[in-house]
């Protein structure tokens, strides 16, 4: 029976569509999650924050309050290994250099009253990253550790002075993305310090410093380090 040209050319799309759907099916990197350790890198991007508790002290007659009220965006880069503990279970270390700034305003305010701290933490984490089912190409997860910090910029000269290690524990979400050749994992992630590192203007200090500057350092009486991080990895 001869079918007609105009059901054959009908016919054409339905076919691609059966076959892409079956591509899809197949999944890209089927075997990729059941290797014991793989590796990877990066890049991303961060928001440094402070948990700011102010001392509230009566500075020349005038009592400060501090707070961060400008996040800047930084930039983020680390490497990745990743070792498979079970089917939905992986223990990660990303150790990653953050460059980021914060800065801290002053209340009330004359015009000048903010001061700006830049940091570069190499921070060292541990993860758990507990994975859903695949659902062809997509698996999301979220993560859950902490690690310790070392921040490279520390600056003496600067009227805030923090203290350059720090441990925290960070949590997240993200997702595997699976392609031909590589998994896309865009993550989001939250972390939190647990040690004070603000580092109290002492007399030593206080030489180096302008008077009219010393009432940035005085008015504080806690610093915690929080970020957002939005990072893209490669793995």
């Amino acid at each position: 029976m001869k079918v007609p040209v105009k059901k054959s050319i009908l016919l054409i799309p339905i076919f691609i569509c059966c076959l892409s759907t079956t591509l899809m099916a197949q999944g890209n990197l089927l075997y990729v999650d059941q290797k014991p350790f793989h590796f990877g890198f990066s890049l991303g991007f961060n928001s440094m924050d402070f948990y700011v508790t102010p001392s509230l002290l009566d500075i020349n007659g005038t009592v400060y309050d501090a707070r961060v009220s400008i996040l800047k965006p930084g930039f983020s880069v680390g490497i990745i290994t990743d070792l498979r503990l079970n089917r939905y279970m992986n223990l990660r270390c990303t150790p990653t250099l953050h460059f980021g700034e914060r800065q801290l305003n002053y209340a009330p305010t004359t015009g000048d009253d903010w001061t700006i701290i830049q940091s570069i933490p190499i921070c060292v984490p541990f993860y758990l990253k507990f994975s859903s089912e695949r659902n062809g190409n997509i698996r999301p997860y979220v993560i859950a550790g902490g690690g310790a910090s070392i921040d490279l910029a520390t600056n003496t000269e600067n009227p805030v002075l923090l203290k350059p290690l720090d441990f925290y524990t960070e949590f997240g979400v993200g997702c595997d993305i699976y392609f031909s050749f590589f998994k896309l994992c865009p993550e989001l992630k939250y972390s939190i310090s647990f040690n004070d590192i603000f580092v109290p203007l002492n007399s030593g200090r206080a030489g180096s410093i302008t008077p009219e500057k010393q009432r940035f350092s005085n008015a504080l009486s806690k610093l915690t380090s929080k970020m957002i991080t939005l990072t893209f990895n490669f793995e």
